[in-house]
């Protein structure tokens, strides 16, 4: 069955998303609010998967958490959420902060893309943030199969040196990601890094701030190829 039989429902939960759940100010508003979260943002599907793994010691990956389970890592003893669906006036982020605030855990919010090449300022914010995130803590994004995966690779690489082959391994369908849909950008963007830095090996981050042009990329990953290393600046 063609997945374009589907595509009548993108604009209407388009609609839906705008139309509720930004403000859970009042009873009425938080189960208005809890209803978007359940339906728009795909949350009941989350109360029986969370996607969660220990990537590192003390460094955890998941899907979007609800206010039940930021209370059970808690108690397991995670101290920070890393979102990496950035800052929004919707319902997943209004009852996150909202927990995140009464249970004590300290929240960082960095805002990454699924389907689109990352911007480098964001990747370089990112790397900064693992320099200093309080363990353990849990970074997550809406399904924990995608931004989760790229920034848990990125995590191995930048703060265990992993080889770039066992940081990959973040992005695979263990975590439902799929390489061959649109969030196979994220695929291309490690699959560079492996290839520029396997003769003449570099740092993720002197990569990135050297190397990584979003532009050229995006360039590259429309044509089907891999940037020439001779493409890329020295």
């Amino acid at each position: 069955m063609s997945l374009k039989l589907f595509a009548w429902w993108k604009p209407v939960e388009a609609h839906f998303d705008n139309a509720f759940g930004k403000d859970i100010s009042t009873r009425a508003a938080r189960r208005r609010a809890n209803l978007h979260l359940l339906i728009i943002d795909h949350g009941i599907f989350r109360t029986f998967w969370s996607n969660l793994d220990e990537i590192a010691p003390g460094v955890w990956r998941s899907n979007q958490p609800s206010q039940r389970r930021l209370k059970r890592y808690r108690a397991m003893g995670i101290k920070t959420i890393l979102n990496l669906r950035g800052v929004t006036d919707r319902s997943p982020y209004l009852f996150e902060e909202e927990a995140c605030r009464d249970l004590g855990l300290h929240i960082i919010n960095k805002k990454l893309s699924a389907r689109k090449l990352p911007r480098k300022t964001r990747l370089l914010e990112l790397l900064d943030a693992f320099d200093t995130i309080e363990k353990p803590f849990l970074m997550h994004c809406k399904s924990g199969a995608d931004r989760a995966g790229l920034a848990s690779a990125l995590y191995l690489l930048h703060i265990d040196e992993v080889p770039v082959e066992q940081a990959q391994r973040q992005l695979s369908l263990r975590y439902i990601h799929i390489r061959a849909s649109k969030t196979g950008v994220l695929d291309f963007f490690l699959d560079a890094y492996a290839s520029d830095v396997a003769s003449k090996p570099m740092p993720i981050r002197r990569w990135i701030e050297k190397r990584y042009n979003r532009r050229r990329f995006q360039k590259a990953y429309r044509s089907g190829k891999l940037p020439a290393s001779r493409q890329l600046p020295g």
